[in-house]
């Protein structure tokens, strides 16, 4: 088993989220806990080879530890984009085999590759001859009318065969056909139970369990039931500080103190500034800090003010300065 940062940082991470979890909301996130590994969002191969690299790719060096999710199924395509990716700095390269949508199955990418095992493998395979750093796969127990108990251990089999030693498991199956992406976050039932004996009848492998963890005192029970790792989704944008602020403490043991959610607001600031000047705007990296207060005093003031304020015109790092005096003054 490669033992590299990435590998080390994936006993938590925070899964890869279409449209959330972007170069900002990494480097908020990143401002919470120093060793949580993090997902970018899937970029498929195709906008690499012909889109605007450094617009896709690009992060703060801060961001580290921090992996791309590449979405693909031409082996000799997801090659070329790994090879680009590798020029940037990532960590890992992670192969999208979990996305349900419609646009991910018209382009035989996503989900629907749990019914091709021969052709992930193929893939990774192409993946780990261009890559440097280690090349890892995310995917769900199954789709639609497979067998779980059937499916995911030949999946893991064929594909681990091929090179990959590293899974993050969706324990839900995904259904293709009748549920919606979102649907397909929460009807599914989780299934716990199976990955943990994928552990176990894969003791080699380093497996990951995702799907509905919304809390550090679920990452641990999964730990502590011998996963290697746990991943946290929309709990850990929704709730950040609740997951992430007590993550090198409670999951990796670091003895420094964690931050408290106003600190880290503090700490967003000069990143802004230098957001704003490089012409961005305001909303790009707040609209991923609205849940920072979330359940905490004053939540309600921070998130009336950012979301009120800081899309318009000319709008800088003092909205989130003035949102910040507003919870201050409600907790006092």
């Amino acid at each position: 088993m490669p033992d590299n940062a990435a590998t080390a940082a994936a006993r938590l991470s925070s899964a890869p989220m279409m449209d959330w979890t972007d170069r900002h909301c990494r480097f908020f996130h990143r401002q919470m806990t120093s060793q949580t590994l993090l997902y970018s969002e899937m970029v498929t191969a195709p906008a690499i080879l012909h889109g605007d690299r450094d617009r896709l790719l690009a992060y703060h060096p801060a961001e580290h530890p921090v992996a791309l999710q590449l979405g693909g199924s031409d082996p000799a395509d997801l090659a070329k984009a790994t090879r680009i990716a590798a020029g940037y700095g990532y960590d890992e390269v992670n192969l999208n085999v979990g996305c349900p949508s419609d646009r991910v199955q018209s382009g035989l990418f996503g989900a629907v590759l749990m019914e091709r095992p021969a052709l992930v493998a193929a893939c990774v395979a192409a993946m780990i001859d261009a890559s440097p750093v280690e090349v890892t796969v995310k995917c769900r127990i199954g789709v639609d009318d497979q067998n779980p108990e059937q499916v995911l251990p030949d999946f893991l089999r064929q594909v681990s065969a091929a090179g990959v030693t590293r899974f993050s498991i969706h324990a839900r199956k995904a259904w293709l056909q009748g549920l919606s992406p979102k649907e397909n976050r929460d009807i599914p039932p989780l299934d716990y139970a199976l990955v943990h004996r994928m552990k176990a009848e894969f003791p080699h492998l380093h497996l990951s369990v995702n799907g509905g963890i919304a809390t550090l005192d679920e990452v641990e029970a999964h730990l502590a039931a011998g996963m290697d790792g746990a991943m946290i989704g929309r709990a850990a944008y929704h709730t950040p500080a609740d997951v992430l602020l007590d993550a090198d403490q409670r999951v990796f043991g670091a003895a420094h103190p964690p931050k408290t959610a106003h600190q880290v607001a503090e700490a967003m600031l000069p990143y802004i500034e230098a957001h704003l000047a490089a012409g961005g705007k305001l909303n790009q990296i707040t609209r991923h800090m609205l849940g920072l207060f979330a359940g905490r005093p004053g939540a309600r003031h921070w998130k009336r003010i950012l979301s009120q304020e800081a899309h318009k015109p000319g709008a800088g790092p003092e909205v989130v300065a003035r949102a910040l005096a507003a919870v201050g003054q409600f907790a006092a």
